[in-house]
Parts: C-alpha cells; sequence; structure tokens
C-alpha cells in the first residue's frame, strides 16, 4: 500500500518552498510614483537598510537578542538573531527622489518615476 497522494504533495513541497521571510511587501502605482510597502513586525526603525542600485530596491533588516544578565531563564522561546533581505527591481526612478517612512511596523517607500523618456534603439540586421 502506497502512502496517500497528500502525504507526498505536503512532503515534496519542502523542497520547492522559498525561504519564507516575515517581511511581507507590496508594490503599487500612484500619482507617477511606486510605492513600496513592506510589513517588518518586530524590526525597528534602526534595524532597517534600504539602498537602490541600477534599479534594484534592497530592503535589510537585521535585529539580535537581547541579553539580559539579571535574568535566569527557564524557558526561552523568543530569543533569536535574524537577518531578512527582499529586493525587487522597479526599472528607471529617480534615485535622488526616494521616501521612506516607518509606521507601527510598516515601511513605505516611495519612488518618483524617472520622467527622462528612453528612446527605443533599432538593431539593423546584417
Amino acid at each position: 500500500m502506497l502512502p496517500s497522494r497528500i502525504f507526498f504533495d505536503d512532503f515534496m513541497d519542502d523542497f520547492h518552498k522559498e525561504k519564507q521571510t516575515g517581511m511581507k511587501m507590496d508594490i503599487y502605482e500612484k500619482d507617477n510614483k511606486y510605492v513600496v510597502e513592506v510589513d517588518a513586525p518586530g524590526y525597528k526603525k534602526e534595524d532597517i537598510k534600504i539602498s537602490c542600485e541600477n534599479g534594484y530596491l534592497t530592503i535589510e533588516a537585521s535585529k539580535n537578542a537581547e541579553e539580559h544578565e539579571d535574568r535566569k531563564y527557564l524557558h526561552r522561546e523568543r530569543s533569536f538573531s535574524s537577518r531578512e533581505t527582499r529586493q525587487v527591481y522597479v526599472g528607471d526612478i529617480d534615485e535622488s527622489s526616494i521616501n521612506a517612512e516607518f509606521k507601527e511596523g510598516t515601511l513605505t517607500v516611495t519612488l518618483d518615476k524617472d520622467e527622462k523618456k528612453k528612446e527605443t534603439k533599432y538593431i539593423d540586421i546584417k
């Protein structure tokens, strides 16, 4: 007797899942701008770094567990160190106009689209 198909589906999913991240991201366009909203639960503004290079927006968050010398833990599950990185291609943007705000666990990054129209370059076939 073979194990049920459900067992194999669940078992094989573990091999194909991408690394799960606590930082969930939404990206939308509004008023000629891109808006990136990232949930960053458990992080403070100081824990987050944002960079933009060659059209890629990178958001990194890192946090180390707090140590308390005056405590003797009997059981501890909330001790952790974490580092999460999210990167998304946003294309042609005005990198000098990037704004970021962190409020109530949500990071909002606003990026102005580059107003310069890029000309399409056609290549002659010989």
